[in-house]
């Protein structure tokens, strides 16, 4: 059997950063995460910045939170961490709850208008 290494420096420091009940719907926005996946976290940064899609500005805020809370993290464990080495470990999109608003239509119908939420979640670790 392997040893195993009881170092608390070896242990892999990660960050959380969520954003919930953001108002816009899930497909948009994970067509924006599906660009930053598995990237660096300073590399993910420059994509959003210069994106053309309206996602990208919440995406590229929750990142930057999540780089605070890796270094910290960091601080607390009095561990020296470069804000370079960090990667994007996970991020994934899911759907939140669904505002229902009523639309008139013709002949006294009425058509359902779901007004789509989601929660993002962005897992930082290093390299």
């Amino acid at each position: 059997m392997a040893e195993i290494d009881k170092n608390p420096e070896a242990e892999k420091i990660t960050g959380v950063a969520k954003a919930r009940f953001l108002r816009i719907g899930p497909r948009k926005v994970r067509l924006v995460v599906d660009m930053i996946r598995g990237k660096t976290a300073n590399e993910a940064l420059s994509i959003l910045e210069f994106s053309p899609r309206y996602p990208a500005v919440a995406v590229r805020k929750l990142l930057k939170s999540a780089i605070s809370n890796v270094m910290n993290v960091s601080e607390s464990k009095k561990v020296e961490l470069d804000p370079d080495t960090l990667v994007i470990d996970r991020v994934f999109v899911d759907e939140g709850p669904s505002m229902k608003r009523m639309s008139p239509r013709a002949f006294g119908r009425a058509d359902i208008i779901r007004k789509r939420s989601s929660h993002i979640t962005i897992i930082l670790g290093t390299k």
